[in-house]
């Protein structure tokens, strides 16, 4: 049997821009979205920390050193600019596997600096 465990996050980030009009996602500066762990087109869990709002997507690059974080389609009836949001991607694995996994959690600042990441 496998598991779903966390394999990386973004913890409290801020979104840079909200648009509805936008084939449906979430743009990610690279420097981010790699530094937890993720790759473009990644499947992510999405957490308001302003209205609990949880939602799934997929990362697409955003402009990599911009610290971007935009939410992209239908998300952004309920996720808006100046959020904070906590990005979370996921692996599949046996429970045995899983004991051996720690996750790339990586903590932002307002203006989605790094702040702590795995290994600093």
């Amino acid at each position: 049997m496998l598991i779903k465990v966390l394999k990386g996050k973004l913890h409290r980030g801020t979104v840079t821009d909200s648009k509805l009009h936008y084939p449906g996602s979430v743009g990610i500066d690279p420097d981010l979205y790699e530094a937890a762990g993720m790759v473009p087109y990644e499947h992510v869990l999405i957490a308001d920390l302003n209205n609990g709002s949880r939602l799934e997507t997929y990362v697409v690059p955003a402009e990599r050193g911009s610290g971007h974080i935009n939410i992209l389609g239908a998300a952004a009836q309920l996720i808006k600019k100046g959020d904070r949001v906590i990005v979370m991607a996921f692996g599949l694995c046996t429970p045995e596997e899983a004991q051996a996994i720690k996750p790339k959690v990586v903590v932002l600042g307002e203006d989605n600096e790094v702040l702590e990441q795995p290994g600093t």
